[in-house]
């Protein structure tokens, strides 16, 4: 994810307060991992150096000034290039799950243990997420089905590496 877009998509809208750009992107878009608010801080410090964004006002209070940020056309421009470019597809070649599979075929311990223990995972993080996603709105539920597709993806590679072990042992053994 790119923290500096999203501000800016957040900001499109209209001016907000750090605090209220944090519980946005929260909201719609770091359930699992909520953003820090010194990323916050320093993203939108970045931002306005590269007049991306803008000091839209600044209320004086008890405790620290409260500033207050609009995006600019500059940003704009930028955040729609960034909707538009199409991400890298993945998956990378170089997994940590294949490595932990090779490392294990090296070393003579068990790769089959590994990716038994790495099954069970996956399932019970699939059953996690099923349960959500059928009493999440739909932007969750929409992100659960995202990462179930993934998990199966990687049940399919588990199970064929599973059948494949002994000749993958035989290929990283000369």
């Amino acid at each position: 994810m790119s923290v500096p877009h999203a501000l800016l998509g957040l900001l499109e809208k209209r001016p907000s307060y750090g605090y209220d750009l944090k519980r946005a992107y929260d909201q719609h878009l770091g359930t699992t991992k909520p953003l820090p608010f010194g990323q916050v801080y320093s993203t939108l410090g970045r931002l306005e150096r590269d007049r991306k964004v803008k000091a839209a006002g600044v209320e004086s209070g008890e405790g620290p000034e409260r500033r207050r940020y609009a995006i600019t056309r500059s940003g704009v421009t930028d955040l729609e290039r960034w909707l538009r470019e199409p991400e890298q597809p993945e998956p990378h070649l170089q997994t940590v799950l294949f490595s932990k599979v090779v490392l294990a075929l090296l070393s003579d311990r068990s790769a089959h243990d590994y990716l038994d223990a790495q099954r069970a995972a996956h399932l019970q993080r699939m059953r996690e997420l099923t349960v959500l996603r059928r009493s999440a709105p739909l932007s969750q539920a929409l992100l659960a089905d995202h990462a179930l597709f993934h998990l199966e993806a990687d049940l399919r590679w588990i199970d064929q590496t599973t059948a494949r072990l002994e000749d993958l042992r035989e290929e990283v053994s000369q």
